[in-house]
Parts: C-alpha cells; sequence; structure tokens
C-alpha cells in the first residue's frame, strides 16, 4: 500500500514522527508540494492513499489517479478536495474534526490582550534602553485596556467559541454570542443574541465561525457601521470573512480601535493587502493551530483515520 503526504512540513517541521502512519505501508513525504495538477498528480503517482493539507485535490487529480482510494485531510477544513467527485468514485474523504480548541481559542486571547498591553511593542522599547533612560518608574506609549466589565461578542459559538468566551469570562468580561444553532452548554457561558444586538453591544468581536457562501465577507463597511466606536476585532477563523479594504479604512479613521488577525483573504498574505498599511492592526501568519500539542493530535487522529480506512470502517467521512 502506497500512501503519499503532499505537503508534510506544516504540520511536521521535524518536531513530530510519521512513524504511526509510515507502519501502515510505504510512505512518501514531500514537504511542500506546488499548487498545479500535473505536479500534483505526479507526485501521488499510483499510490493507493494521500494525505494533504492545503494542496488541493481536483476533479483532473482524482481523475488522473486511477490507484487512488483514500483521502485524508491533516485539518479539520476539506474545501482543498473535491469531494463531490471523491464521492462519485468511491474515494472516502476523511478530516480532523477536533483537534486545536485550547490552542485556537488561548490564541485569539493572546491577540486581544496583545492589543490591550502592547507587550511586544514595550519589551523591544526596555531592550532599546528607554526603560533604562525613564526619568519615572514607569511609562507606556499606548493606552492600557483593562477587559473587566467589557464586553465581548463571539460570531460562531461551537468549540472553540465556547473555549474562548470561557477564558474571556474568566477575565471578568460579559459574554454574548451568535450561533446558528444554540446550545444549553452555550447557555452556560454567554447570552446568545441577533447579529445587530452582538454588533451594537460588544467592545469585543471574535470570529469563530466557518466561511460559508453566505457569510462571506460579513465583515464589511455596512456591519462595520453597526458596531460600537472603539470596537476591538480579533478573527483566526477564516481570511475571508471580512472585507479587508473595510476593515482596513475603519482601523484608519480610528472607528476600529484595533484588529488581531491570524488569517488573511489570500494566504500567504499578499504585498498588497491593505490590512498591512492599516493602523493598529496585529497580524500573524496563521499559526493559532499550531502549538506542538495541537498538531501531534493532528498527527495521532490522521493515524486513526488510516487504520480506520484499511479496517474497513473509515471514520470522519465528510463525503
Amino acid at each position: 500500500m502506497k500512501i503519499v503526504i503532499l505537503d508534510g512540513y506544516a504540520e511536521n517541521p521535524g518536531d513530530l514522527s510519521w512513524e504511526g502512519i509510515s507502519k501502515q505501508g510505504d510512505l512518501t513525504v514531500y514537504e511542500r508540494t506546488p499548487h498545479d495538477d500535473k505536479k500534483i498528480i505526479r507526485r501521488i503517482g499510483d499510490a493507493e492513499i494521500v494525505f494533504t493539507n492545503k494542496t488541493p485535490i481536483s476533479k483532473t487529480v482524482i481523475g488522473a489517479c486511477s490507484n487512488l482510494q483514500f483521502i485524508s485531510m491533516l485539518a479539520t477544513g476539506y474545501d482543498m478536495v473535491d469531494v463531490d467527485y471523491a464521492r462519485k468514485n468511491n474515494i472516502p474523504v476523511s478530516n480532523i474534526p477536533s483537534y486545536g480548541t485550547s490552542s485556537v481559542a488561548q490564541f485569539a486571547i493572546a491577540l486581544l490582550l496583545e492589543i490591550c498591553h502592547h507587550i511586544g511593542h514595550h519589551d523591544h522599547a526596555v531592550h532599546q534602553g528607554r526603560w533604562t533612560d525613564s526619568p519615572d518608574f514607569c511609562f507606556w506609549d499606548y493606552p492600557l485596556i483593562e477587559l473587566a466589565g467589557k464586553t465581548i461578542g463571539i460570531i460562531g459559538f461551537g468549540r472553540i467559541g465556547k473555549k474562548t468566551g470561557t477564558i474571556a469570562k474568566s477575565m471578568g468580561m460579559r459574554v454574548i454570542a451568535h450561533d446558528i444553532n444554540p446550545s444549553k452548554k452555550g447557555r452556560n457561558i454567554a447570552d446568545y443574541v441577533n447579529l445587530d444586538t452582538l454588533y451594537a453591544s460588544s467592545d469585543v468581536i471574535a470570529l469563530h465561525c466557518p466561511l460559508t457562501e453566505e457569510n462571506k465577507h460579513m465583515i464589511n463597511k455596512k456591519s462595520l457601521s453597526r458596531m460600537k466606536d472603539g470596537v476591538i476585532l480579533i478573527n483566526n477563523a477564516r481570511g475571508g470573512l471580512i472585507n479587508e479594504k473595510d476593515l482596513a479604512d475603519a482601523l484608519n479613521d480610528g472607528n476600529v480601535r484595533a484588529a488581531g488577525v491570524d488569517v488573511v483573504s489570500s494566504e500567504p498574505i499578499g504585498e498588497d493587502n491593505p490590512l498591512l498599511e492599516a493602523k493598529n492592526c496585529f497580524i500573524t501568519p496563521h499559526i493559532s493551530w499550531a502549538s506542538k500539542a495541537s498538531r501531534q493530535r493532528i498527527m495521532d487522529a490522521a493515524e486513526d483515520n488510516l487504520k480506520a480506512f484499511l479496517d474497513g470502517n473509515p471514520v470522519h467521512v465528510v463525503n
């Protein structure tokens, strides 16, 4: 049984082991694969099993790789695979449904705390000697924001949203949420509200929802105008949830105090992305998910997906 991993580096840059997967067959790991159908087809070759994270597996690729029997994601999202065509060809596609809840929620709060305290900036200032030269026992270059008593509105209140809400609540914040499927567990953490109420009431808005055709660019000029002046926006869900030009304008106008984003509409970020030049915009390179503990859970789940398929009972099938 031949197994190919098309883009293994992001999941495992060297601090994890592919041993659990390699025991199941003849494994070839590519660190990266260009997003070109012909090159992808050559690399898959006559393999029966393929793992991918962000390398696309199109109808053309599936049609050309006649030995292909199983596709497993190294992530939760599976929009990189033509799952409908795979189903028509009796090829199950499995994903990793839950692995980064704690890491992603923690990162959302980290972005928020950086905005509130500018820790990186002040650390840099100290190392530049500015504290040594200060006439006072302390100094700060930005307003420092206390979160206790403020309201955080969370859009998308699944596992990650609930975890973020729990952390925020522990810091004394009021938590409100919007989700298409309110739950009893969610009500123990937050008050569910409609989007208009969330926009109007929140001092901080965090996005934790999947990207769909319906909510693409949900954060836009119109929705931003319905938010409080000075709102803080956090997005480590999907970049396409935000119209980046509209957010950049709102940041530059001061209507939005600050934004912390770990995702953008096209990744890696383009030189022309308007958020790069926007005021008070904190951008990180899609690393919310990437703690070692989180990546180990992906590895373990990927191995389980493979074993289940080989046993004839595939799990976490999305098609």
